[in-house]
């Protein structure tokens, strides 16, 4: 009898799981029904799509934006499965879904280029990096990099654009972001210094955007191997800095990024970061901090080149604010907020010529965006190239038109060079005032003509002219 019980309990659990299992099943498929993940291509075994959208990425979103869906792709890329949102609407939720359905996502690579003391990973290390910045870039800190911009930009065309016929525009504009870099982040004046770093420094962008193949030879072994040398060298500006400002000896660069590590805590607890991770932070900066802004000061040169009209705007907006100033006196933060026109043709360049080509995320659960299913797990990646090469949102988009920043410029999302959302770069009004400093010292100075007209850009990763961009200066009769 008591078997008989047993047996009878036994079927009706049985009976009252199937139950659940069928209801939740029949649920799961109502939810789903008619649902997959976006249309694609998975590419070749192993490396996928990586090459062709390393070689050419906006041509890699339009193609496939044509051949799949204007709204979202699929993709297999840096060796993983991955969702590109396309346009504004997927700029928007990504941007606004942050830490809700979406997190910051970094390919694993990056984490042999900036590896953390604390056996953190790169994303980990970036979001403490993000908590410490706002107050580096406050706007009354900025205001007191205006005039060190302004004698690092003297001594540069002084250097070395002054009484030249001809310059290569690219290496000299990356000397002057790198040269700027070095003294605002570590306050590191030295030529023969900054020289030394930047020779290796050359070696890491390119090596972070290529296949992670950690063989000798390859551009990531060198992008590691590069990094590692650089890490000694801050660490040894670390060290000296922590005895200068315990002897009161660092007055003159408290205002730095490494002052400001050094004294800041990372957390309620009081603690402090360890010599090794502010190294691993500086280095990153100093990569974000000067690739990007030197890609766009060499796309400013070749405009400027390209535009005479536009030039001659630019040009009196600089001498109206350059004759207003008396001899010796620098560029202050006011001088910058009068450069409107200036900063209208800069966000034209931004936009024709991405240095942030985009950017990834990662899906913390399963949701459905645009009627595909993004499975938990998935990267994903917005690219500047689906909105700013857009004609319904830039109307001819291959003319170059600084009338479009004009009055209230471009909607939400669709102009995001610096990112958006809460990841927006933090150092974005940075790069505005360096970007400012650059276009006043050089057309004040120069007119210019390019050499090579028409000259190819490549993407690696950021755009850059193949030869340089040599240009012929004509210097202004005072």
């Amino acid at each position: 009898m008591e078997l008989y019980y047993v047996s009878l309990l036994s079927l009706f659990v049985t009976i009252i799981v199937s139950t659940l299992l069928v209801l939740h099943f029949l649920q799961f498929n109502k939810k789903n029904s008619g649902q997959s993940p976006p249309p694609g291509k998975k590419g070749w075994p192993v490396i996928g799509e990586t090459l062709e959208f390393l070689n050419n990425p906006e041509k890699f979103m339009r193609d496939r934006m044509a051949k799949y869906c204007p709204a979202i792709f699929s993709t297999n890329i840096i060796g993983e499965q991955c969702a590109v949102m396309c346009g504004a609407a997927g700029n928007k939720f990504l941007f606004s879904n942050e830490n809700k359905l979406v997190e910051v996502w970094w390919p694993s690579n990056m984490d042999k280029v900036f590896p953390s003391s604390t056996q953190t990973t790169s994303k980990e290390e970036t979001l403490k990096l993000r908590r410490i910045l706002p107050n580096f870039f406050k706007p009354n800190m900025l205001e007191r990099y205006v005039g060190t911009m302004d004698k690092v930009a003297q001594e540069h065309f002084a250097a070395s654009w002054e009484n030249q016929e001809r310059v290569v525009v690219y290496p000299l504009t990356k000397r002057f972001t790198f040269s700027l870099a070095c003294r605002l982040f570590v306050s590191l004046e030295s030529k023969e210094g900054v020289a030394e770093l930047a020779q290796r420094f050359d070696q890491i962008a390119p090596g972070l955007f290529s296949l992670p193949l950690d063989l000798p030879g390859t551009p990531y072994r060198g992008a590691i191997n590069a990094a590692k040398y650089i890490r000694k060298k801050i660490l040894v500006i670390i060290q000296q800095r922590k005895i200068d400002l315990a002897e009161g000896r660092a007055l003159d660069k408290q205002d730095d990024i490494l002052s400001h590590m050094l004294q800041t805590c990372i957390d309620d607890k009081g603690t402090f970061m360890k010599d090794l991770d502010i190294a691993d932070k500086l280095l990153g900066l100093l990569v974000g901090g000067h690739d990007s802004v030197n890609s766009t000061c060499t796309s400013i040169v070749k405009y400027l080149a390209e535009q005479p009209d536009i030039y001659e705007q630019v040009y009196k907006e600089q001498m109206e604010i350059a004759k207003s100033k008396s001899p010796g006196e620098l560029l202050n933060w006011e001088d910058l907020q009068k450069m409107k026109y200036s900063w209208n043709f800069t966000c034209e360049v931004l936009r024709v010529a991405t240095p942030l080509q985009g950017a990834f995320r990662e899906s913390l659960s399963d949701f459905v965006y645009n009627g595909f299913i993004i499975p938990k797990g998935w990267k994903l990646h917005w690219s500047s190239n689906t909105t700013h090469k857009s004609p319904e949102i830039f109307p001819q988009p291959e003319k170059f038109d600084p009338t479009r920043f004009e009055g209230k410029g471009p909607a939400p999302y669709t102009f995001v060079p610096f990112g958006g959302g809460p990841r927006m770069c933090p150092g974005k009004e940075f790069a505005r005032l360096e970007l400012l400093v650059f276009i006043h010292h050089l057309v004040k100075r120069f007119k210019f003509e390019l050499e090579i007209p028409n000259e190819k850009i490549t993407v690696n990763p950021m755009p850059i002219p193949v030869k340089g961009l040599p240009v012929r200066l004509h210097p202004h009769t005072l």
